[in-house]
């Protein structure tokens, strides 16, 4: 009788893991997708309201100059931004939040925060931002996947910009020095301007920091609409 209990409390245990991480984490990565969608649309038309009766500009010739800088102060927990990052698949979108607590990093429509402290996007300098790879949503489930080259676009309420993917390193928990605006170099002036994708890693552990790091490429204002290449899969999240 007692084995017969233990079989079963055991596989109750194992239904909730299986709970936990696959289905929970789906349904959540759906709503934290959702809620990008409808803020990235929300700037999506005002874009078009700035452009007026004004002809788009060429999509990917025109020079906008250097970035725009959202010098804000943001509150833990406010969306600033959308990341969105083709490799990691469709509906990959994600609101990024001031903050990298659980408020943030397991809320069901953030996903993905912004370590206080380091710089935004299209600064000089290091945009470092974390979300879980597995459970909550999974905002960087596929970080390991990322190549050479691959785009990393971030959304707000400014314009697009996009950074390239350059480089993979690991750390442990403890090596926050991956935050400094040169990373590892704290003591260094930036003149790069680099965005910095923290998660755990291996997946379903805590015991080390997968860090992957990309550099701009190019700014577009929100008037501008969205790059080229990702223009077509942006329209559908308005739909």
């Amino acid at each position: 009788m007692l084995g017969e209990l233990l079989l079963t409390a055991g596989a109750l245990i194992l239904l909730f893991l299986g709970w936990q991480l696959w289905w929970n984490d789906a349904i959540m990565a759906g709503q934290q997708s959702s809620a990008a969608s409808d803020l990235s649309a929300e700037w999506l038309e005002e874009g078009r309201s700035a452009r007026g009766d004004a002809p788009e500009p060429p999509t990917e010739t025109e020079d906008y100059g250097d970035p725009v800088v959202d010098a804000s102060e943001h509150a833990n927990g406010e969306s600033f931004a959308v990341m969105y990052v083709p490799r990691f698949g469709d509906g990959s979108q994600r609101r990024i939040a001031e903050g990298t607590g659980a408020d943030v990093l397991n809320s069901t429509y953030l996903g993905v925060g912004h370590y206080a402290g380091t710089q935004m996007p299209g600064e000089v300098g290091n945009f470092a931002i974390a979300s879980h790879r597995s459970a909550y949503g999974g905002g960087m489930h596929e970080i390991e996947q990322l190549q050479l080259g691959d785009a990393i676009y971030i959304q707000t309420q400014d314009g697009w910009y996009t950074y390239r993917f350059r480089d993979f390193e690991y750390v442990t928990p403890e090596a926050v020095d991956v935050l400094a605006p040169v990373p590892h170099h704290p003591d260094l002036q930036p003149t790069d301007r680099i965005v910095t994708l923290t998660s755990c890693n291996p997946l379903y552990s805590t015991a080390e920091r997968i860090i992957a790091y990309g550099v701009l490429e190019s700014w577009r204002p929100g008037s501008a609409g969205p790059p080229a290449e990702i223009a077509d899969v942006v329209a559908t999240w308005e739909s």
